[in-house]
């Protein structure tokens, strides 16, 4: 049996945007949707003794939220079959214990209550850190949103911290029946430009050429058991985060991964994430990797 695309929601309108495109991917992959609602409602209000017929406020706000919710997916796409849950849980640790039991984990890029200026709320950062199964934070603009541009981007870091990343994209790109964008980013050291500012060709060369045999190792097994996703591979001199930020202007989905060491229980998001989950333009996922 097939785990549930769990989306987390607490009415605002980030968090009717991750619903939409909630409901939109679990038709695709053909999975039932989880509407969760989590907040520590009980410690603030209390809780009413059994056969009491008044209920806390939040309690109330929570059922509205989620069955409101529930009617947004239904109207979205009446085939998918949607359940909810409301549990009174801190929201970021609510979600990760759901991911156990999840294909996917879905917020939105800010929930109600934070600052207006902020770029990400906590509880989409969090999340994103911790979960044991691939993360979506739905931000971007209305194009990325709706799918309009049919191209996945992949950021391409290690194979070994990649690899599920790498799987994950080609699912995306296959049931999508869109164009897979493979990118990695490289850099030559410092010491090579700053030592010898006349330089010919070769350092450069040298570092694309190692680029393009870490894509050659990544690709190799998802490409295999994909074959008929288009693929289209880059290598870009640059900054990772500031090739991908401005390349998921073009993207429905930036897809990247996420080095998930055992153990360990704090944030564990590099800066290319972060910068990604801040300013990107479209959708970001982040699948985590255990090593």
């Amino acid at each position: 049996m097939e785990l549930p695309l769990v989306v987390g929601v607490d009415g605002s309108d980030g968090s009717l945007a991750a619903v939409d495109w909630a409901v939109d991917e679990a038709a695709r992959h053909g999975l039932p949707l989880r509407v969760v609602y989590a907040s520590l409602w009980d410690r603030y209000e209390g809780v009413a003794w059994p056969g009491s017929p008044k209920r806390p406020s939040e309690r109330v706000l929570a059922e509205h939220i989620v069955a409101s919710a529930a009617e947004r997916a239904h109207k979205r796409d009446p085939n998918v079959k949607v359940s909810t849950e409301i549990l009174p849980q801190e929201a970021a640790s609510a979600l990760v214990s759901e991911g156990a039991n999840a294909s996917l984990l879905v917020t939105g890029s800010r929930g109600r209550g934070e600052l207006k200026g902020l770029l990400l709320g906590s509880v989409g950062l969090a999340v994103a850190a911790r979960a044991h199964c691939p993360v979506v934070v739905v931000r971007g603009d209305k194009a990325g949103l709706t799918g309009l541009h049919e191209r996945i981007l992949l950021g391409a870091g290690e194979p070994a911290t990649t690899g599920e990343a790498a799987r994950f994209a080609f699912r995306e790109a296959g049931v999508r029946g869109c164009v897979l964008d493979v990118v990695r980013a490289w850099r030559r050291p410092a010491h090579e430009t700053a030592d010898h500012p006349l330089l010919t060709g070769e350092p450069a060369h040298r570092h694309e050429d190692q680029a393009s045999a870490l894509l050659d190792a990544l690709l190799e097994e998802p490409t295999a058991d994909h074959p008929d996703v288009r693929v289209r591979r880059a290598t870009i001199e640059g900054p990772a985060r500031k090739v991908l930020l401005h390349r998921s202007a073009a993207a429905d989905l930036l897809i990247i991964g996420n080095h998930r060491r055992h153990g360990h229980f704090g944030l564990q998001l590099g800066r290319v994430a972060h910068t990604l989950l801040h300013h990107a333009e479209c959708p970001v996922a982040v699948v985590p990797q255990r090593v």
